[in-house]
């Protein structure tokens, strides 16, 4: 194995893992190579759950609670009281997650066919979720009082799930700046936020004591400037400084990208995740995240016997660095089939709790989940879905409703999806997909005659996105086109024993499918015949 000669950035107070894994896309584009385990997984459920819940007031509340005329900074002073007052430190103190059963929430999604559990570790909110050593603001100290990511793991892995965690902590130096920020109109305009007035003093006598809200809040890199009289004009600002997606190291602030390492170093080494996702594009904080990816591989392998057994996710990756990591498309998706395993993660609601989406019936339903499913493994990929959990560590009775429905299809028709892998195209159909992240609020739903192939073994699998019954026709299996190549021999739908009539001709495989048959989501035919896979 070998070990690093160049010099320790200040960074880095501990070394790398030792291993074969240099801090270079070209060490990681060359020896890395996704886990069996997560290519047969298909399906993974990621609770995305952190103090930014307890408000249900849907996601990235607390960069928004603190921009005037926001509806979630409306909420905040209704709830809480002024941001100058009362800011997100008072949200974290109100966070118990008090009714939290991660037993009875792990076996739904056992149940649902979940194969890989994910647990968010931190969000830009900069709060840690587990016992960390390097930053007192974690659900240890304060909050629920217990290590929630140490928890989801014991549990998660003792059900036979693979186990996973998210980091989103590169993003706090700049997705901050707002908690710095002042009202720009009305009766106290020109009063600077919490984070600007707070002070380690401040903390005597609360929950908090000992700490500097600093190091919660990430410091003034780029505070509103003096001035603002115009709450629209002060958004802008936001939208086009601070807002701005940026994955450089700051400047003009080393210890943040300090902090940063050593917390996601201890993350690592303590609960050994099988999947570390970051909520970047490419790879956070510049060679910090080159440092950071080289120690998690070479850390696994020992870990694992030497066994390339984890997965590291992020997004937008530039096609040099394809196969250096496993690539996530946020609520997005592929138009094809994709050589590398990827994966795309969803949410049936909000990121961060949201009740008006429970209240108004507003999540997205089993069968639109099942058909992204499907979708996604044709083309190579994995589908990671959050269920959005309260504050109080329940998930409201819609949710569960959707999650057992999910489960009821995979239990009937989960050979078409776990293990399998792509055919010689993956589907047909009228509805097209846009390619990359976030499409989903453009997509139409698919329809019955949308069509996801898939394989396992020399057994060939066709899903329909959409209810179905009676004639229809498969024309990838015309006899002699460029798909078509072998014999099919036998024809059933999945979950059903009405027989199933079928010819096959140069335009496509011609079937009749039993009224009686199928699932209310859309069928799932078993193909099977010499060459056809």
């Amino acid at each position: 194995m070998s070990t690093r000669r160049t010099a320790t950035p200040h960074y880095r107070s501990e070394p790398i893992a030792p291993g074969p894994f240099e801090p270079s896309w070209e060490s990681l584009k060359s020896q890395y190579r996704p886990p069996e385990w997560f290519r047969d997984a298909k399906f993974g459920i990621w609770a995305h759950w952190g103090p930014q819940c307890q408000p249900e007031a849907g996601d990235w509340y607390a960069r928004h609670m603190y921009m005037q005329g926001h509806w979630q900074s409306d909420f905040h002073r209704k709830k809480y009281g002024h941001p100058a007052d009362s800011g997100f430190i008072d949200v974290i103190g109100d966070w118990k997650a008090e009714n939290w059963n991660p037993d009875d929430l792990l076996d739904l999604y056992v149940q649902a066919g979940a194969k890989y559990f994910v647990a968010m570790a931190n969000h830009h909110d900069n709060f840690d979720n587990y016992a960390s050593r390097f930053h007192g603001w974690n659900s240890t100290r304060m909050g629920p009082m217990r290590d929630i990511v140490g928890t989801w793991a014991e549990k998660a892995r003792a059900r036979g799930l693979k186990f996973g965690v998210s980091n989103h902590g590169a993003h706090v130096w700049h997705w901050w700046q707002t908690a710095y920020g002042y009202d720009p109109e009305g009766e106290r305009a020109g009063e600077r936020y919490d984070a600007w007035k707070l002070t380690k003093s401040d903390g005597i006598g609360t929950f908090w004591e000992g700490l500097d809200p600093q190091d919660l809040y990430g410091g003034t890199n780029m505070p509103l400037p003096e001035g603002l009289t115009d709450a629209r004009v002060a958004e802008r600002w936001h939208e086009e400084h601070d807002g701005v997606w940026d994955e450089a190291p700051p400047a003009a602030n080393p210890a943040f990208v300090e902090s940063w390492y050593r917390r996601c170093q201890d993350l690592v080494d303590s609960y050994k995740p099988d999947l570390l996702y970051f909520d970047n594009h490419d790879l956070p904080l510049g060679q910090a995240g080159l440092d950071m990816a080289a120690h998690y591989y070479n850390a696994s392998l020992a870990w694992n016997a030497g066994r390339m057994d984890v997965v590291l996710n992020t997004k937008l990756l530039p096609r040099g660095h394809a196969g250096a990591l496993v690539e996530d498309v946020e609520r997005g998706f592929r138009s094809e089939i994709v050589q590398h395993p990827w994966q795309t993660d969803t949410c049936i609601g909000d990121w961060h709790y949201r009740r008006e989406i429970f209240e108004n019936k507003r999540y997205k339903t089993a069968a639109s989940v099942i058909h992204r499913l499907c979708d996604v493994v044709s083309k190579n990929g994995n589908l990671l879905l959050s269920v959005p959990i309260r504050g109080d560590g329940t998930i409201d009775n819609e949710e569960r409703r959707i999650v057992e429905q999910i489960g009821e299809w995979n239990a009937l028709h989960g050979e078409a999806i776990f293990g399998s892998r792509p055919w010689r195209v993956s589907g047909e159909g009228p509805t097209t997909l846009p390619e990359g992240l976030f499409g989903e609020s453009s997509v139409r739903p698919f329809t019955g005659d949308d069509i996801r192939f898939t394989t396992k073994g020399n057994v060939l699998y066709a899903a329909t996105l959409g209810a179905t019954s009676g004639a229809m026709t498969l024309s990838s299996l015309a006899q002699s086109s460029a798909t078509g190549a072998g014999q099919v021999e036998h024809v059933e739908v999945l979950g059903s024993d009405a027989p199933v009539t079928f010819d096959r001709d140069d335009t496509g495989l011609h079937l009749e499918i039993p009224e009686a048959a199928g699932h209310d989501f859309g069928v799932v035919l078993r193909i099977s015949g010499p060459g056809l896979v």
